[in-house]
């Protein structure tokens, strides 16, 4: 035998001996015959190893080969001794340093060589126990990090070698226990799995696991994980049931959970559950588990583990299974089709409306589509086929994500201007356009002699409006649909719309001492202001009030007579004549129907303590109310109530739409979430399966049965949803003070259950109500990060407050037992339904309370708001003009908005100014349930016909065309996202139909008219509401950022774009407080090809079309930061987009007028050329919000959770956070 000769360690300049010692193992490499030397240099290279850290580190650095000379000296060496000493260097390295070097030693090639020595070992006999030991210990270790693991797992054999080891040795738990951590790694492959199952090992896996014991606890740990990891394959699934282990895994964990008092096992305990988890993700499983009680075993104990929140993870993993086994209903409707029913004039012959009208007659519908509710689940899939498609190329799960809704094509993505309707066609819309053709001769301008353009900033005095009336005297009658007409506009010179009388008040009488409703459910005195001569008996006779005996006739009716400072009381008029508690009083207003005022609250106006505090809380409003006249006037609503046409033929008026709303003086902040309260609400939901007994189960409203009874009882809520925008279609009385709420579909649809506009009464104070909408559909909801409903109190309204606030405690959204048929769900399979609830505590007793899912805006509403816009502006100073585009389906005027101003004389370049003003084009509403698009509209129109001289400046520079709403029909009937035709109709843009859209087909032909005249808008905005994320941001087009974000992002460099359509959102961010420019993108996806943005830009040309997107609940940036948002803060976002279009101006036009600096003091550095994208896709990041607490309890559904494996020696006060990543963090498409 040779002598090592060791080199002395001068001779190492600059290497460490670390370096040497590898060096020389590498050479004996070369000899076979020196295993004596091979022994000793591994043992020197296992003591630094051991004793050192940066020996560790030099191993396995970028570039060290250290690792490769080990491996290589472990797959030749024949020397048991060496192989033992390099087994534990690797285990060294692999022990710290976290999952990098773990890859380091995959990417060496450690897995492949390692699974060999496996292989080689086992041939001996016996096995060297210590060989197995570390071999394994390594394996488990490494191979999460290999995603070729599985795959080389079994065809190296080694599945059986470690599954045989665990049967001969089940005693020797030294052994075991490696080999049991690498079974939960070959179990992640399902192929693995169902041939390891095969093979018995999940009957051996209950060998090992059993009641409780303090021995051998990290045994018990690592056999739980390794059961979990089988039982995921269905084969292995059903085997357990097969061999009534669920009821098994039920008794260990009753077990456990009475001994384990100290709570020492929690990982233990949870790895029962986990088990659990992974069989019931099969019927079968599930049908086991309630039979075998589980239901109630799982609830009492995740009840007792509710006071240690270290038990977090217990409970949370309990509230899954339990939900997930909650047997599935179907919701209880006689069909999921809407209530309400509109026959078509066309029927579409593909999409969700045509195969709706083929499916059988409403008769059998309940028994073929609606009630084919089943637990649809793969338990028949043959077994052998689910290994044959198994996916083994892991490969792809290491791909980034990658959004394939993103258009790649570019010639789809290159606008092209095609007219798409003739010349000819177009010409019916010329006179929708006269501001082109009219030279105002016989108008009476401002100047008639000519002078130099300079806009002086002053307001002028009024004039006679120039109109079209005697156009449109011609144009008079009914309309026909898809026929573009002209609404005669009746302008009033020296009167404008009659208003009703109000009361004189005495000042004495008025008590300025208002507390704000939420300092009154917070238990502090209420103050309400009183009226002279109100008392309680005339209040009472205010039951119901037809419409009919309210407008222009003093004391009969009611009106709202508020001042900006909200010291005044409302006034309330007085009724001459009584009427009965439940009847109705009035004559027919017109074809027999009679419209009403919903049922007033009883008890009158409560009198204010005089004693009460004399600072009001207007001092703390965050934006200060405008000056400018309020633009509700209740009579005249009342009148244009009567002619709004609705499917059901609403006869009521909902209070807040008569009394109006004005902004609270107060803010309201995002809601804090709780801890705990979506678990509790779970809880109450499970109770009801466990003690059906306590359930009272009855219906106490119903539009579906116009026959049911309205429950006498005084402690029963009463509800109302019939009139215009309203949505609520049945209650169910489930608890003494909880009831569960079904929502309307829209009109010839069977989805789209969000919007909800309701009226309840009959509470008591003091009570906690708790509401459940049970049938929402959007996988996640703004309500689970601290949105609240809105309400108003009728009461509140007669005390001077009438607003609506943000309203509701113990708020959350999630999956709930409801479910749909894969037929009902459009194809999808086991699409469950979502449960909004909260919970309230009304202020008065007998209210009458309306709840919202946002600020009503109804289409009588932008009806009344037109006229007293029109009524009172300065016709002088001001081009205003309200056309009827179309009529809709149902007979109701689509308006169409003109707002310029006038041209300054008659002069030849004052007209000419006028005419060639560039145009921008905005509409609005085109979804029913995103109402707050409305009132940002609403800011739009108020601040355009204002007296403001930035406002004047801006009528100067454009004109504006304005369809306010695009979907009346589906606002008046409580919509939520379609028309009557029972379709998007944002997603029509392509090739709307002008039977079944027409407001579509008539707007997109204004806009193909402007092209073929070549007045292409330089603005075209669509106005939207946003229902999962905060803020108000846009979407735009652009071909660059769009290809930046495909695969192959070297293609945008090669993109030329003029970066113009940054312009606007980048200064809106800059003036708007609520505008965040981050969330904003211009991305054009494939999904959105058919919207009014992307067919607008595409087609038509215009390069700044956009969609601006409000929150519906509030800002997490800027001045509003952590505020909900309100009508005052939206109608500011349609204030500020109009001055944000001012500054637009100065950037884009090649004049420069002499404006006042004031209004433009705008940095020209603003807008960045270089086009970086920093902003997601509208997709890549759907949800823009951090993954709330309790999303475990959110995903109760979820069968491809993600478990991460967790260390032997986890700290169980750690694993309180549940490892299942929700629905909503998957990315998916949704529209806006």
């Amino acid at each position: 035998m040779s002598k090592l000769k060791v080199i002395p360690e001068k001779s190492l300049a600059n290497n460490s001996r670390i370096v040497g010692l590898l060096a020389q193992l590498e050479k004996i490499n070369t000899d076979s015959t020196e295993s004596d030397n091979a022994r000793y240099v591994t043992s020197k290279i296992l003591h630094l190893a051991q004793s050192q850290e940066k020996t560790r580190r030099e191993m396995t650095t970028k570039g060290s080969t250290g690792v490769e000379i080990l491996l290589l000296t472990l797959e030749n060496t024949k020397d048991l001794q060496t192989t033992l000493n390099i087994l534990s260097i690797l285990t060294e390295l692999v022990s710290t340093g976290g999952g990098r070097r773990a890859s380091f030693l995959v990417a060496k090639g450690g897995s492949q060589i390692l699974l060999q020595l496996l292989m080689n070992a086992s041939k001996d006999s016996p096995p060297h126990e210590e060989v197995m030991v570390q071999a394994h210990s390594i394996l488990a270790k490494i191979g999460p990090k290999d995603k070729k693991f599985g795959v080389k797992a079994r065809i190296n054999g080694a599945l059986n070698i470690t599954l045989n080891l665990v049967k001969q040795h089940l005693q020797n738990h030294r052994l075991v226990l490696p080999c049991l951590q690498l079974l939960r790694v070959y179990s992640a492959n399902s192929v693995n799995s169902v041939s390891l199952g095969k093979n018995g090992i999940v009957e051996l896996m209950f060998k090992i696991i059993g009641p409780f014991s303090k021995k051998n606890s990290g045994l018990m740990k690592v056999a739980l994980d390794t059961l979990a990891a089988l039982l995921k394959s269905k084969t292995n699934a059903r085997r357990a049931v097969d061999r009534g282990y669920v009821q098994v895994l039920l008794t260990i964990y009753v077990d456990w959970h009475r001994h384990d008092s100290r709570h020492r096992n929690v990982l233990i305990r949870k790895g029962i559950l986990q088990s659990l988890k992974s069989v019931t993700n099969i019927k079968l499983g599930r049908k086991a588990f309630i039979d075998a009680n589980g239901m109630k075993i799982l609830y009492n104990t995740s009840q007792e583990c509710l006071a240690a929140r270290t038990l977090d993870s217990l409970v949370n993993t309990s509230s899954l299974i339990m939900r997930k086994c909650f047997p599935k209903n179907r919701l209880p409707l006689p069909t999921i089709k809407s209530s309400f029913h509109f026959q078509l004039p066309v029927i579409p012959m593909t999409g969700p409306v045509a195969q709706l009208y083929s499916l059988p007659p409403e008769e059998n519908l309940h028994r073929t589509f609606v009630d084919d509710v089943v637990d649809e689940s793969d338990d028949n899939d043959d077994i052998d086929l689910e290994a044959e498609n198994e996916i083994e190329n892991e490969d792809d799960l290491d791909k980034n994500f990658k959004n394939d809704d993103i258009e790649t094509d570019i010639n789809k993505l290159k606008p092209l201007q095609v007219p798409g309707r003739s010349i000819e066609d177009l010409k019916m819309y010329e006179h929708l356009f006269p501001e082109l053709v009219d030279d105002f001769q016989g108008c009476d301008l401002i100047s008639k002699e000519p002078k130099p353009f300079v806009f002086e900033g002053k307001v002028r005095g009024p004039i006679v409006v120039p109109t079209a009336g005697e156009e449109a005297s011609g144009n008079s009658g009914s309309l026909r649909k898809g026929v573009v007409t002209k609404e005669k506009m009746s302008f009033r010179r020296d009167e404008s719309i009659k208003k009703p009388a109000f009361m004189n008040l005495p000042k004495e009488d008025i008590k300025g001492n208002d507390r704000t409703l939420s300092q009154q459910l917070d238990g502090q005195n209420r103050t309400v202001s009183s009226a002279h001569g109100l008392n309680n008996d005339i209040v009472k006779a205010l039951d119901r009030i037809t419409l009919q005996n309210i407008p222009s006739q003093i004391g009969q009716g009611l009106t709202t007579g508020v001042r900006k400072d909200y010291s005044l009381p409302l006034t309330v008029l007085m009724c001459t004549k009584s009427c009965p508690h439940n009847s109705t009083c009035g004559n027919t207003l017109f074809e027999g129907r009679t419209v009403q005022l919903g049922k007033l609250c009883c008890t009158g106006v409560e009198t204010e303590d005089e004693d009460s505090e004399s600072n009001s809380s207007v001092e703390h409003a965050s934006v200060e109310i405008p000056d400018a006249p309020t633009l509700h006037d209740p009579d005249l609503y009342i009148e244009i109530v009567k002619n709004t046409k609705s499917v059901p033929e609403y006869s009521e008026v909902a209070y807040p739409d008569y009394f109006g709303h004005i902004p609270p003086p107060f803010k309201e902040p995002i809601l804090e979430r709780p801890y705990g309260v979506q678990r509790t609400k779970i809880a109450q939901d499970i109770e009801r399966l466990i003690h059906q007994s306590d359930i009272i189960d009855r219906v106490v409203y119903d539009l579906d049965n116009p026959n049911y009874i309205i429950p006498e009882e005084g402690d029963i809520l009463k509800f109302n949803s019939k009139f215009e925008s309203g949505n609520l279609r049945k209650v169910i009385q489930i608890r003494k003070n909880e009831y569960d709420l079904i929502l309307n579909s829209d009109i010839n649809s069977n989805h789209y259950h969000q919007w909800f506009y309701f009226e309840v009464s009959g509470m008591r104070p003091g009570v906690a109500y708790r509401f459940n909408i049970i049938n929402c559909e959007k996988s996640n909801s703004q309500f689970n990060y601290g949105m609240q409903p809105l309400m108003y109190s009728v009461q509140e309204a007669l005390n001077a407050r009438p607003w609506w606030i943000r309203m509701g405690t113990d708020i959350c959204y999630y999956k709930n037992h409801f479910s749909r048929s894969s037929v009902a769900a459009g194809g999808q399979k086991g699409k469950s339904y979502y449960t909004i609830t909260f919970t309230v505590n009304f202020p008065h007793k007998d209210d009458v309370c309306y709840f919202a899912y946002h600020y009503p805006y109804t289409y009588s509403a932008l009806q009344m708001h037109l006229q007293k816009l029109e009524s009172a502006h300065n016709p002088q100073q001001i081009y205003f003009r309200k056309d009827v585009l179309c009529e809709t389906l149902s007979g109701n005027s689509c308006p169409l908005v003109t707002i310029t101003a006038m041209p300054e004389s008659h002069y030849y370049e004052h007209i000419c100014q006028f005419r060639n003003r560039p145009y921008i084009f905005l509409s609005a509403r085109v979804h029913p349930g995103e109402t707050n698009a409305s009132w940002v509209m609403k800011g739009t129109l108020e601040y355009l016909m204002s007296n403001n001289p930035a406002a004047q400046c801006l009528r100067e520079s454009y004109i504006f065309k304005i369809i306010p709403m695009l979907n009346p029909d589906g606002v008046i009937n409580g919509n939520h996202r379609c028309s009557l035709s029972g379709e998007d109709l944002n997603r029509q843009w392509q090739s709307p139909n002008p039977d079944l859209h027409p407001t579509i087909y008539h707007t997109k032909g204004l806009l193909q008219y402007l092209a073929a005249v070549k007045r292409l808008p330089l603005v075209y905005c669509d106005y939207h509401g946003h229902s999962r994320k905060k803020n108000v941001f846009m979407y735009g087009c652009s071909i660059k950022e769009t290809v930046w974000h495909t695969s192959d992002n070297a293609a945008s460099c090669d993109v030329v774009e003029d970066v113009g359509y940054r312009t606007l959102p980048k200064i809106l961010s800059h003036i708007a407080p609520a505008f965040c420019m981050s969330s904003c993108s211009f991305v054009v996806e494939k999904s959105k090809e058919s919207t009014a943005r992307v067919v607008v830009w595409r087609e038509i040309g215009v390069q700044r079309s956009y969609t601006m997107e409000s929150t519906l609940c509030g800002c997490d940036q800027g001045k509003y930061k952590g505020l909900q948002i309100g009508t005052r803060e939206l109608e500011e976002m349609g204030a500020k987009f109009c001055i944000g279009l001012l500054r637009l101006k100065r950037l884009t036009s090649s004049m420069e007028y002499n404006l006042p600096s004031s209004l433009l003091d705008f940095d020209n550095d603003l807008i960045d050329s270089s086009c970086k994208v920093t902003s997601p896709t509208t997709y890549v990041l759907d949800e823009d919000e951090p993954r709330f607490l309790e999303e475990v309890d959110y995903s109760a559904e979820s069968n491809d959770e993600i478990d991460i494996e967790l260390p032997e020696n986890a700290d169980y006060e750690n694993s309180a956070p549940e490892e299942v990543l929700s629905d909503s963090e998957s990315s998916r498409t949704y529209p806006p």
